[in-house]
C-alpha cells in the first residue's frame, strides 16, 4: 500500500477493535468496545458511515447472520477487517513507529 494509508484516526480505532472483538464485531459491540477502551463515545450515524466508508475503501467486509425473530427479522452485521485493511494498518504502524522513533526523550519530559 505504498507510503500513505489514507487512515484517518477513527478509522484505525474502528478497524482496530473490529480486530480485537474477532466473532463478536458487530456495530453495538463496536461502539461499547471504543467507549470502554479508548474513552470515545460515538454516535450511531459517526460509526456506520464510518463502518461504510472503510467497507467502500475495500479496508472491511461484513457477513450477515442469520435473521433473528426478536430483532423482528433483520440480520445482524459482522464486520471483519480484509487483508488490505491488515496492509493499510500496517503501513500506519510503520509510518507512526518511525515518526516517534527518538523522540522518547521529548515525550518523557526530558531535556534534549
Amino acid at each position: 500500500m505504498g507510503g500513505r494509508s489514507g487512515l484517518g484516526e477513527f478509522e484505525q480505532l474502528v478497524l482496530l477493535v473490529v480486530i480485537r472483538l474477532d466473532d463478536e464485531a458487530f456495530a453495538p459491540e463496536i461502539a461499547d468496545a471504543l467507549e470502554r477502551e479508548v474513552d470515545r463515545g460515538v454516535t450511531r450515524g459517526a460509526l456506520y458511515s464510518t463502518l461504510n466508508r472503510l467497507e467502500s475503501k475495500g479496508l472491511l467486509a461484513w457477513d450477515p447472520e442469520r435473521p433473528d425473530p426478536e430483532r423482528g427479522g433483520h440480520a445482524r452485521r459482522r464486520f471483519a477487517v480484509t487483508a488490505e485493511g491488515l496492509a493499510a494498518l500496517r503501513d500506519r504502524r510503520s509510518t507512526l513507529l518511525t515518526l516517534w522513533d527518538g523522540i522518547e526523550d521529548v515525550i518523557d519530559g526530558e531535556a534534549r
